[in-house]
């Protein structure tokens, strides 16, 4: 199939990209490499995907409406894989316009040329943060989310509803994927293992927030591109028993669909810190601060839709994970006390 990827230098989408490569699609890659973090490091994701005749690569922005159009005019796409966003919650506090043209704007122009160039699947990136002050576990997609704690994720709530209503009104089949705190080797410099390897090889303090009480629900990376690949061959249909007096916020009449992705395991963080120091052989000086603005103390997904309906549970423990990403940060940085 020709399969679109937007983010293609990020984290997930570069990841992505190489898995369909690998079983033999063509992939269309945007991305706009902004500087949000190290250019280089996009650049260098991107590069293992160019190594394959079958991708091809546009540098372009989502936020421009008649780049993307063009894009869908050139290309005969099948099905897309949307990641392309502004992410990070605390980022959210110093730069909210920066979500709206880019989490919102980008993700309207997506659906625009899903409408004008009609595809058998559009699935994006949602997150696990839209669950926001809702904290009763695991969080389920049959329960509303109506109450984010940060801008970043009342714009991933917001693409919900815009999915929603183009599948309504011009049946876009779409499905919605809510990400819980993926990990793992080419991973983000502004996420905590990232920061925290860099620190602890520096021997500089790890800043642990909420006072090292949260749990996350981290999720290997390879287990979120399965979640992918399977959720894109199962194109979303309307659902037989939607009822509009008791409506479940998870399904619709129209095809549409959200699925929570994370590992079904939520680990204390300190838990997350201990494996990394036995990882790196090496013992954290912890500077132990409050919760930040837009933190969540606790995440728990709730997976057994996404068991049911495309067969796949996440199963990497982070003993495993945290141990492949050590060994990519020492190989990629070629050093073990330097970035």
């Amino acid at each position: 199939m020709n399969i679109l990827v937007t983010g293609a230098a990020g984290f997930i989408g570069s990841a992505l990209s190489i898995r369909l490569l690998a079983d033999g699609h063509n992939v269309i890659g945007i991305d706009n490499f902004n500087d949000y973090y190290d250019v280089s490091l996009k650049r260098a994701r991107v590069a293992r995907a160019l190594s394959f005749e079958k991708f091809s690569l546009h540098e372009i922005d989502v936020a421009d409406k008649q780049a993307v159009a063009q894009v869908f005019q050139q290309e005969s796409i099948d099905r897309v894989m949307h990641l392309a966003a502004q992410a990070g919650v605390r980022y959210s506090l110093d730069n909210p316009s920066a979500y709206i043209d880019a989490n919102m704007h980008g993700f309207l122009n997506i659906l625009e040329a899903c409408r004008d160039h009609p595809v058998e699947h559009l699935v994006y990136a949602s997150t696990s943060s839209v669950y926001g002050a809702n904290q009763t576990m695991p969080f389920s997609e049959h329960v509303g989310t109506n109450h984010p704690v940060s801008l970043y994720a009342a714009t991933k709530k917001a693409n919900e509803l815009m999915a929603h209503s183009y599948a309504h009104l011009f049946q876009v089949p779409v499905t919605g994927l809510r990400f819980f705190t993926v990990y793992g080797p080419w991973g983000r410099p502004d996420m905590a293992l990232f920061k925290f390897t860099q620190k602890i090889l520096a021997g500089e303090p790890i800043d642990v927030y909420g006072y090292g009480e949260q749990s996350r629900d981290f999720t290997y990376i390879d287990d979120i591109v399965e979640g992918i690949v399977r959720t894109l061959a199962n194109p979303a249909k309307p659902a037989n028993n939607w009822d509009a007096q008791q409506p479940d916020p998870s399904l619709a009449s129209a095809p549409y669909k959200i699925y929570n992705i994370g590992s079904n395991s939520p680990q204390p963080l300190m838990r997350y810190i201990e494996v990394l120091e036995e990882c790196l052989g090496v013992e954290a000086q912890k500077n132990m601060l409050p919760m930040q603005l837009g933190d969540v103390k606790n995440t728990y997904a709730d997976v057994s839709d996404l068991i049911a309906d495309v067969g796949y549970k996440p199963d990497t423990t982070i003993e495993v994970g945290v141990k492949h990403f050590v060994e990519w940060y020492r190989n990629y940085f070629k050093s073990d006390n330097k970035n």
